[in-house]
């Protein structure tokens, strides 16, 4: 099976409030069925959830009471965008179901604190294909916080063990730098989790309440040390989810998993 993330930046516009990349969804979701593969997919909240978690500072836990408005508000838009993923790969003919993070787990101090796996896996034994999201959640210790869609993905991965891990990004893979603001950035076309501590990122300039790149790869990193590897690709480019599902070597990033 397989673990597919798609980011944020790839189907919402992230500069732009509740901003749906309809096309570019419908063309992922039109891969993803084409490639007939079993799996589970995780997206971003992107410009649904990070804008209004920034201004609401919902990462930081409980402090006011006005930030009670803003977590709800923040729940319904990214479950919004859940309904536009979940509308856009059923219209392609993939069976895919809603699992809501904020339903069947809870963190603690932004950590895990418990997790159900057990409905990804009834689901998955009877032919679905689940789909879950970043979103706000219930915290032990801060009253609430966000699961991100990477931290979902890091347990999903060390869980089921897939034969790949594919974050869906809107670059061909990575980079040494930051390659909108660095013309010199190099390209990998394989790394490990060694080089990978050496790679420092610089933010760019949205909204995201979870560390962008940086917290990508520190996701990776974790995700690697399983022994799975990842590929990092291009979601706007046509066919590279669809070729790297049916395993052919497109334009791309593998992180090579640590293996025993």
């Amino acid at each position: 099976m397989f673990l597919i993330k798609l980011g944020g930046s790839v189907i919402t516009n992230k500069a732009k409030e509740c901003c749906f990349k309809q096309e570019i969804m419908d063309q992922l979701a039109e891969e993803i069925k084409k490639a007939n593969k079993q799996g589970i997919v995780i997206h971003g909240a992107g410009s649904f959830g990070h804008i209004l978690a920034k201004r609401y500072k919902l990462n930081d836990g409980y402090k006011q009471k006005k930030q009670v408005e803003g977590f709800a508000m923040t729940q319904a838009t990214v479950q919004r965008l859940n309904n536009l993923v979940l509308a856009s790969l059923q219209n392609h003919g993939v069976p895919a179901v809603s699992i809501p993070p904020h339903a069947i787990l809870s963190l603690s101090d932004h950590a895990i604190a418990r997790i159900d796996y057990n409905i990804f896996k009834k689901y998955l034994a009877l032919g679905f294909m689940p789909v879950s999201f970043g979103d706000v959640a219930l915290d032990n210790q801060l009253g609430f916080s966000i699961c991100s869609g990477d931290l979902l993905i890091q347990l999903l991965a060390a869980e089921f063990k897939p034969e790949k891990v594919i974050f869906v990004i809107d670059e061909d893979g990575l980079y040494s730098a930051n390659p909108k603001t660095d013309k010199n950035a190099a390209f990998f076309e394989h790394t490990t989790v060694r080089e990978l501590e050496k790679l420092t990122t610089s933010a760019d300039a949205h909204a995201d309440v979870t560390e962008g790149m940086k917290g990508k790869i520190h996701t990776i990193k974790q995700i690697a040390k399983t022994g799975t590897d990842t590929i990092l690709l291009n979601g706007n480019i046509h066919n590279r989810l669809y070729d790297t599902l049916k395993g052919k070597k497109v334009r791309s990033t593998i992180v090579y998993g640590d293996k025993p």
